[in-house]
């Protein structure tokens, strides 16, 4: 006899929504205005593990001082960031915490891949211990190649992440507008083969197997 209580079966929760009422029902200019007020406000939260976190620094410096650009470097944490910039080589053993701080930033967030070591692995692709790019544990917006970067090639990825955020669209970031119907996921993506003609005896015409 099962004694299972029945509080204890699964409860389907709902999708959280990711997107406040503002972002997914503004008028279009008032989307202008907000991804404006996005892209000249990017609070960095910099994921530095290598070398590449020294160019980074140099590009936050006075020479190159990219809170011009309206990046403002060193958030508090990521629960405050809206740019992740991951400089330097992923390790195995630190990408489930570049997965788990990626996690905690709020929505809308984005992702600079920083130097080759990030993009890829670098010239330790082949080690048994580094990640093949942090594209392979986070979604990725721009990737900025060198060995190390200079820090104007930082300069120009944020730039690049500017110009995206200009024209993008939350809801479809987001997979909130345009979604398939259930009959259009249903549907065969392969038109299945024509049944066999049955003749009046009720046979199909095959042959013994």
């Amino acid at each position: 006899m099962d004694v299972t209580p029945a509080s204890a079966a699964p409860v389907p929760l709902p999708e959280p929504r990711r997107l406040g009422a503002l972002a997914r029902l503004a008028p279009e200019p008032m989307k202008v205005v907000l991804n404006w007020g996005r892209r000249y406000s990017l609070w960095v939260f910099n994921f530095g593990l290598a070398c590449c976190a020294i160019e980074f620094i140099a590009a936050s410096m006075a020479r190159h001082d990219f809170i011009r650009l309206g990046v403002i470097p060193f958030a508090p944490g990521p629960r405050q960031a809206d740019l992740m910039v991951v400089s330097g080589t992923v390790t195995d053993k630190m990408a489930p915490a570049v997965k788990r701080l990626y996690e905690q930033m709020p929505e809308p967030k984005y992702v600079i891949s920083f130097g080759a070591c990030s993009n890829c692995g670098g010239p330790y692709w082949d080690s048994y211990s580094v990640t093949k790019g942090v594209d392979q544990v986070i979604p990725v917006d721009v990737y900025v190649p060198g060995c190390p970067p200079r820090p104007e090639a930082l300069l120009q990825g944020i730039l690049k992440l500017q110009e995206k955020i200009a024209r993008e669209s939350l809801g479809e970031r987001y997979g909130t507008a345009g979604r398939p119907s259930a009959a259009a996921l249903r549907s065969g993506l392969v038109t299945p083969p024509p049944a066999p003609a049955a003749d009046a005896t009720g046979a199909t015409g095959e042959g013994p197997r």
